[in-house]
């Protein structure tokens, strides 16, 4: 099947090998990729200044504020990716330093619980939390309350879409966008027969499984699971900000994102998507080749219409 991936996109597969998530495994690879992030070279003259800060009974978050900006500037929550179960602030920094400069906005990133050790809402309410303090502290940061989008990458990107809802249904803080990158939105792709390409790269059935038995803390599939945890469980998905969806042709969330996305569009929320051909899960790891660069433009492009409307993408 490896002749379905973009030629340019192979060499991340050596990279970035499936995951063999299982209880005994996971301490070892949560270390692996806190030392990749750990040794990734800080990037000289970013323009972009950054410091951490922990929020009083709530997560730590970590803030990146383009340098010699002037008046209140727009705000983009992050939240990173690793299947809920691997990840931290340090994962995304440098596309995070990279982002803030060019969308020309401050970014929030959090550092939410993991599971299995802590399981669903947990990671959901400390986004909340995050979400509740960027509002409130907005004018001593310097963002205009008004223009605060939320973003993520894969379980990251589940757990965006999951604070849209829950921020609907408590009646706020108000969120300008939602900017879902390959998002993991329904624990019952688990128990789904799909195509087998699809999730043969990367992130796995095996692996998705994993990321959501220990989310949810039971079996996936299950039928009282909270869309709060799955967001595609979601019966209502109207009043919800207007999103941004990306996904690769080869990932296996691309049945549910792009099933998500109808769903927004039936219910009136603006939303656009795109599916790039011969992309597994995580392509962007390889950020030189022309699909990567690609997804990188949309999803700014996206940033920038909705958090600067009066510009053009």
């Amino acid at each position: 099947m490896r002749d379905l991936i973009d030629p340019s996109l192979l060499p991340g597969l050596d990279f970035m090998p499936p995951l063999d998530l299982t209880n005994d495994s996971l301490p070892a690879i949560r270390a692996g990729m806190d030392q990749m992030s750990a040794t990734a070279p800080e990037p000289d003259n970013s323009g972009v200044i950054w410091r951490e800060e922990r929020l009083a009974d709530g997560p730590s978050v970590r803030i990146y504020t383009p340098d010699g900006a002037t008046g209140p500037l727009p705000a983009i929550l992050h939240v990173h990716g690793g299947g809920y179960v691997v990840g931290s602030v340090r994962t995304n920094h440098l596309a995070n330093i990279e982002m803030a400069a060019s969308v020309a906005a401050i970014i929030v990133s959090v550092d939410y619980r993991l599971a299995p050790e802590t399981v669903a809402p947990g990671a959901v309410e400390d986004c909340y939390a995050a979400l509740r303090w960027l509002h409130e502290s907005a004018t001593g940061l310097g963002v205009d309350p008004a223009r605060i989008a939320i973003r993520g990458e894969s379980a990251g990107g589940g757990l965006a879409a999951a604070l849209a809802l829950l921020a609907r249904d408590r009646g706020g803080p108000a969120i300008a966008h939602q900017n879902l990158i390959y998002p993991m939105l329904d624990d019952r792709t688990c128990i789904t027969r799909l195509p087998d390409h699809l999730g043969a790269f990367v992130w796995t059935p095996q692996a998705n499984a994993f990321g959501w038995r220990s989310l949810l803390g039971q079996e996936p599939g299950s039928a009282d699971v909270s869309p709060y945890a799955a967001p595609a469980r979601a019966q209502d998905l109207t009043g919800l900000p207007p999103a941004f969806i990306a996904v690769g042709a080869l990932d296996l969330f691309l049945v549910e994102d792009m099933d998500y996305a109808r769903r927004l569009i039936e219910a009136g929320v603006a939303t656009e998507m795109h599916v790039y051909p011969g992309a597994y899960h995580g392509f962007d790891v390889m950020p030189d080749t022309a699909l990567a660069r690609q997804m990188k433009r949309d999803a700014c492009a996206a940033l920038r219409k909705a958090l600067y409307s009066s510009e053009t993408a």
